[in-house]
């Protein structure tokens, strides 16, 4: 158990250079405001690519109680490359599978992980305020980063042309000692639903808010639940509503009882209405104590565009889902990945303006498939009509017999990363492949060997262009060889990385400037599709951009200029699917 109690920790306002007088004469290459997880991962990212990274945020403390809690393993694998990973995994409860009742019986369960081979669980469940320790601890060990406690945006205007080098934004931020003012090239606007920086622009979401209102109790107790998530429809300790329960660490349970529309928030957050809804579902005897408790009303909604001049949104400030799926902190921490590769690269000058126009185009797009899910998933929880609950029942009803009505089920789709097909950044496919490891999707992992040390191929990916080439060096003529290594030298790298059948390839290559790996299950091979020779190009945030089934360098050095946006045509809207 964490020494730490971090609902409790407080930071202490510190004054600045620019209140002092000594503010740079430059903007600040990167201000993002709020330091929740998807601006404190914004930070980190762009600091461990050494842009420096200014974060301001108008409050000094965490935050309380669970929220968020639900962290899939495609947010894992960014935690892992952001350095904090590991505590999280370690700390949070590691669960794959659900069960869906309808009243007292179960319909069916379900596994969001049935396959070996995979260095994280499909979901841990981790309170958000530890979430946010970890990552303010890891950002503190950074010393690019200054995170600026109980500064608040009050005011923001932009100059310059948009895009140029010259453009800029001025900050006017609000302290305990009075407002001063600061620029920056770009500003990422990470500050929450209600962001201030949207409303300074004038600017606002649009959606659909539901009329349902759910309690969130966190619960203290020893119980005997498997860690697993069940979700009630209809259950006769509360019925005609329906529940979710969740095991968090330290002994805390995350209970949700949907309430219905005309129910009271003051009055059923009292422990007057919460403890005998405890009770219903624990029975009148059990022992537990109350961490936290909250009503709630959610909406599916998002900006029309996620870049606003050099202001460019993410997390909650862009695009708001309901609970159900886990979707909405889980896409945040996806929305910090996609941008901070391209921030760095613009600023570094070797990408131009317009690539950041993709990163709007592109979670947009996951926004859309998120509000899609999440709104199905709550009008098939909460049916708003008598016939849409005698469709959900029968639907319910027929699932306990019949495959064909669980893919009807919908209890909350849960997170998976967004598949980025129609990216300008992709280049076309001109060889054959099967499954999924398409163009746009992001990478799996596989469990891998070097050197007789157990590994996987994640972090052999990430941060930076990775040419993953399946086969070892010696495969490849001199030629092809020559050339990956002219692209591992260029300004911006393709770094090779070899995943070998051949166990003798990777013991081998130990001293030579390549890295080989040993596919030692074949997993790797199986899940990308590869024969020898197959290359795949990877993005700095893991996600596929070409592939072809023989190494060609001047293909590769073609598709990582198509990704850096160089020569992408056009960038248009990517349509979501109905």
């Amino acid at each position: 158990m964490s020494s730490i109690d971090y609902q409790r920790l407080t930071f202490d306002y510190q004054p600045c250079a620019e209140q002092s007088g000594n503010a740079p004469s430059a903007p600040h290459p990167v201000i993002v405001v709020g330091a929740g997880p998807v601006g404190l991962a914004s930070a980190i990212d762009l600091a461990q690519q050494g842009v420096p990274v200014i974060v301001l945020d108008d409050d000094c403390t965490l935050s309380t109680g669970s929220r968020a809690i639900c962290f899939a393993k495609r947010t894992l694998d960014i935690f892992d490359r952001l350095g904090c990973g590991e505590r999280m995994v370690q700390k949070g409860v590691r669960w794959n599978v659900g069960r869906v009742f309808l009243r007292d019986q179960e319909v069916y369960n379900f596994d969001l992980l049935p396959e070996a081979g995979h260095h994280r669980p499909a979901f841990i469940n981790l309170q958000q305020y530890y979430v946010e320790g970890y990552l303010y601890e890891r950002a503190r060990e950074l010393p690019n980063i200054d995170i600026r406690w109980k500064h608040k945006v009050v005011g923001l205007t932009q100059q310059g042309t948009p895009g140029t080098p010259e453009a800029n934004v001025t900050l006017t931020v609000e302290t305990p000692d009075g407002d001063y003012q600061t620029r920056a090239r770009y500003v990422v606007a990470a500050d929450g639903s209600r962001s201030p920086v949207r409303k300074l622009l004038g600017v606002d979401t649009h959606g659909r808010t539901f009329k349902d209102r759910f309690l969130i109790a966190d619960v203290k107790m020893t119980a005997d639940f498997p860690t697993e998530r069940w979700f009630w429809f209809d259950p006769p300790f509360h019925p005609h509503q329906s529940v979710l329960l969740h095991r968090q660490p330290d002994n805390v349970w995350r209970i949700d009882f949907q309430l219905g529309w005309d129910a009271d928030p003051a009055v059923e957050k009292t422990p007057e209405r919460v403890i005998p809804r405890v009770q219903a579902l624990l029975g009148p005897d059990a022992k537990f104590t109350l961490e936290w408790v909250s009503v709630y009303t959610f909406s599916c909604l998002r900006m029309d565009d996620f870049r606003h001049g050099q202001v460019l949104f993410a997390g909650d400030s862009a695009h708001g889902v309901s609970p159900f799926g886990a979707r909405g902190a889980n896409s945040g921490v996806q929305d910090a990945e996609n941008l901070a590769w391209k921030l760095a690269l613009v600023l570094a000058g070797q990408a131009p303006d317009t690539l950041l126009d993709t990163y709007a185009r592109e979670r947009e797009f996951a926004a859309d498939e998120n509000i899609r899910n999440s709104t199905r998933s709550t009008d098939f929880i909460t049916p708003k009509s008598a016939v849409s609950r005698v469709f959900r029942d029968a639907v319910l009803t027929l699932a306990r017999d019949h495959a064909f009505a669980r893919q009807l089920v919908n209890s909350g789709r849960l997170s998976v990363p967004a598949v980025l097909s129609e990216s300008t950044l992709n280049t076309a496919e001109r060889d054959t492949f099967a499954g999924c490891m398409v163009p746009g999707a992001a990478c799996v992992d596989a469990p891998l060997v070097r050197h007789g040390q157990d590994g996987w191929l994640l972090p052999r990916l990430g941060g930076r262009f990775v040419a993953l080439v399946f086969g070892a060096p010696a495969s490849l003529d001199t030629a092809s060889l020559a050339a990956l290594d002219a692209l591992a030298n260029d300004s911006v790298p393709v770094m090779p990385v070899f995943v070998s059948p051949d166990a003798e390839a990777a013991q081998d290559a130990h001293g030579e400037p390549h890295s080989v790996w040993h596919d030692v299950q074949g997993l790797a091979a199986q899940r990308y599709d590869a024969a020898p020779g197959t290359v795949y190009l990877i993005r700095p945030d893991q996600h596929v951009c070409a592939r072809w089934r023989r190494v060609d360098a001047a293909a590769i050095a073609a598709a990582r200029e198509r990704a850096l946006g160089r020569t992408a045509p056009d960038i248009a809207p990517m349509q979501c699917a109905a």
